[in-house]
């Protein structure tokens, strides 16, 4: 019996640039239309931007991992996963305004 045709070629992985821009893409889309109402201020733009960092940061280890896993290279892959959770870290605190966004200061005075 001979095996039935791809409809699809197999995906080849993609990490690095295009898998960054994919989870920055994916991460700012999602944080600009949260709890939004108005047009965003400088302070929403940032967090938006740190959103959109730690998406790329985020998609690109966990693609870097599922690679190694294929490879069965456990020690690339955990090495991937700590570099993305230490990289979304130091974007967080990087980036991170000193002021409080409108919803966390709403948040403090609600509680």
């Amino acid at each position: 019996m001979r095996p039935l045709p791809r409809l699809m070629p197999a995906p080849t992985p993609r990490i690095g640039g295009a898998t960054f821009v994919q989870g920055f893409v994916a991460g700012a889309c999602v944080s600009a239309f949260q709890d939004q109402a108005s047009p965003l201020s400088r302070t929403e733009l940032k967090r938006v931007l740190r959103h959109g960092l730690q998406g790329g940061t985020a998609l690109t280890a966990g693609s870097a991992a599922a690679h190694a896993v294929r490879r069965q290279d456990y020690a690339a892959a955990l090495l991937a996963a700590a570099a993305g959770a230490a990289g979304v870290l130091i974007i967080e605190r990087m980036l991170r305004a000193r002021v409080q966004t409108e919803q966390e200061k709403k948040d403090v005075q609600e509680a």
